[in-house]
């Protein structure tokens, strides 16, 4: 534990008090694919801070948040916060006024549009929030963490069911993370303790405890000449200027 100053430590600046968490079981981790790579659980306990879960999952989430005052101005803080008030409007069935404060939220969150019948459980965070789009049936559960740019959305277009609204949307269960631009399509289930890694399309569920990854760009010149592995995906390069696509129908 780190002293500042006038003998307040930096745990107690942060406001933060002991939680007990049970010995992590490391054969439940999932199986990763080659050049994945998960650190394994830490044996120190996490120190939970005095604050409520929306701002201590800011905390537990983000290493850069170092005081309250920075976690204050976080953009997903407020998109769920927001979120709570349109999702109650909601539910009472009072018009217009859900989505007037969802459209409130996403000027003043920079983007991050969530619709007021979106369900959402507990200690969601959302870091940078920039660009997030989650759908009206979309349900998540808790302890989830998107990055900018995720979509949680539908696919095609849909008219409800009479008497009763379509599932369109996915369901994420518990402790799911989802890496920067990946898109989740569709009535899917993303399962508890899954990782969706940056810029997936995912439009099939995905079970408990998996990972799922995109593929990764490829080099294909160096130093201005193509490799010989990727030829033919070069063949359309101008030969003057390898950074100029020279398109030939």
């Amino acid at each position: 534990m780190s002293q500042r100053p006038g003998g307040i430590s930096s745990d107690e600046a942060r406001g933060q008090e002991p939680v007990a968490h049970s010995e992590p079981d490391l054969s439940q981790l999932p199986e990763l694919p080659p050049g994945i790579v998960i650190a394994a659980p830490g044996k120190t306990p996490r120190r939970r801070t005095r604050w409520p879960d929306a701002i201590d999952v800011i905390f537990e989430k983000d290493p850069a948040c170092s005081n309250i005052f920075e976690a204050l101005i976080y953009p997903g803080l407020w998109a769920i916060l927001f979120h709570r008030v349109a999702h109650a409007l909601y539910n009472a069935h009072i018009p217009f006024f859900p989505r007037l404060v969802s459209m409130l939220a996403r000027f003043l969150t920079g983007g991050i549009e969530i619709h007021p019948g979106a369900q959402i459980g507990k200690r969601f965070f959302i870091d940078h929030g920039a660009g997030v789009v989650i759908g009206e049936t979309a349900v998540i559960g808790n302890n989830v963490m998107l990055y900018h740019q995720v979509t949680l959305g539908a696919t095609g277009w849909w008219r409800p069911s009479p008497g009763r609204k379509q599932k369109r949307h996915p369901t994420i269960e518990d402790d799911v993370t989802i890496g920067v631009g990946a898109a989740i399509l569709g009535p899917i289930t993303v399962g508890k303790g899954s990782r969706i890694g940056a810029m997936a399309l995912v439009q099939e569920s995905v079970p408990p405890n998996s990972v799922v990854a995109a593929k990764p760009a490829e080099l294909l010149m160096k130093g201005g000449e193509p490799l010989e592995k990727h030829q033919e995906l070069t063949q359309g390069w101008n030969g003057k200027d390898p950074w100029e696509m020279d398109y030939q129908i």
